[in-house]
C-alpha cells in the first residue's frame, strides 16, 4: 500500500478543527443541561407583556385606567375575587393589554384558588356597552375539581384550556388549584391552537364554514362580533377575565408570527 504523507501544517489545521468541533459539542451539551447563559426572550423574538412589577401596557376594558381589584402579588398579576361571579368587585372587571395582535403565539402561567374561574380572551374588540366576551374567543381557566362549570357545557368543553363552551381540551391535563400551570395560545391565519402543560389540547379554525356552523349551534349565535372574531382586520386585544375568584397570571409573553 502506498504511504501518503500530509504536510505538518495540514495536520495542525485538522487538529484545530477537531478541537473546535469538540468544544462546540461540549457547549451544546452544556446548553442542553441548562448550565450556559440563558437566551433572553427578546433574543428569540419574544415580547414580555407583563414585567412582574407594575401594570405597564395594561388597562381596564373600555376604560383608560386599571381596576383596583387587580394587584401584583409576588411577581404575578392577581385578580382578588369578589365572590360575586361576573357581577364583579366594587372596582373590578376585565383587563386588556393595550395593543391589538393578529398572528401570534402567546405563552403564560396561571393558577386558581379553590373553586376558581377565569379566562384569557384573544382577538377581542372594545365595543361600548358590550362585554369583551361577546367579541372574543376564550381560553378557559378553571379549577376542574371544584367549580361546577367543569360538569356543565358539552363533552367537558368548559374545563381548563378549552375554547370555552365550544371545543373541549383533550387531553385534560390541568394541575390542582393552587399549583401553576403553563398555557399557550397560537393564532395564525385563522388556525388556533391551545396548549396546556406542554401539550396541544385544542385546535380549531376561525372564519371557516365549520366555525360558522359551530357558533350557529351555540349560545354565541346571536353575537355577530363573536362570529367575526378579530373584526375586519382579524386582530384584537388579549384580555384577562374577572370572574369573581382569586386567579394569578405570570410570565406572559408573545411572539409575533409573520
Amino acid at each position: 500500500m502506498k504511504k501518503v504523507f500530509y504536510p505538518f501544517s495540514l495536520l495542525i489545521l485538522s487538529g484545530m478543527i477537531f478541537m473546535s468541533c469538540t468544544n462546540a459539542n461540549k457547549q451544546s451539551s452544556t446548553a442542553d443541561a441548562g448550565d450556559s447563559t440563558e437566551v433572553t426572550a427578546a433574543d428569540e423574538g419574544w415580547i414580555t407583556l407583563f414585567n412582574g412589577t407594575d401594570f405597564t401596557g395594561w388597562r381596564g376594558y373600555n376604560r383608560t385606567d386599571m381596576p383596583t381589584a387587580w394587584t401584583i402579588d409576588d411577581g404575578a398579576i392577581k385578580i382578588s375575587g369578589s365572590g360575586m361571579g361576573e357581577a364583579g368587585a366594587k372596582d373590578g372587571g376585565d383587563i386588556i393589554y393595550d395593543q391589538k395582535f393578529k398572528n401570534f403565539e402567546l405563552t403564560f402561567e396561571w393558577k386558581v384558588s379553590e373553586g376558581g374561574n377565569s379566562g384569557i380572551f384573544y382577538l377581542g374588540q372594545e365595543v361600548e356597552g358590550k362585554p369583551i366576551y361577546e367579541s372574543s374567543p376564550e381560553y378557559q381557566i378553571l379549577d376542574n375539581e371544584r367549580h361546577p362549570d367543569a360538569k356543565l357545557g358539552k363533552d367537558n368543553n368548559r374545563q381548563s384550556a378549552s375554547l370555552y363552551d365550544l371545543v373541549p381540551a383533550v387531553p385534560q391535563n390541568s394541575k390542582p388549584a393552587g399549583e401553576w400551570n403553563t398555557g399557550g395560545i397560537m393564532v395564525y391565519k385563522g388556525t388556533v391552537v391551545h396548549s396546556q402543560n406542554g401539550e396541544n389540547v385544542v385546535e380549531y379554525h376561525l372564519w371557516t364554514d365549520a366555525w360558522k356552523e359551530m357558533v350557529a349551534n351555540s349560545k354565541f349565535k346571536d353575537w355577530p362580533n363573536f362570529l367575526n372574531a378579530g373584526g375586519e382586520a382579524q386582530e384584537g386585544y388579549i384580555g384577562l377575565q374577572d370572574h369573581g375568584d382569586d386567579v394569578w397570571f405570570r410570565n406572559i409573553k408573545i411572539k409575533i408570527l409573520d
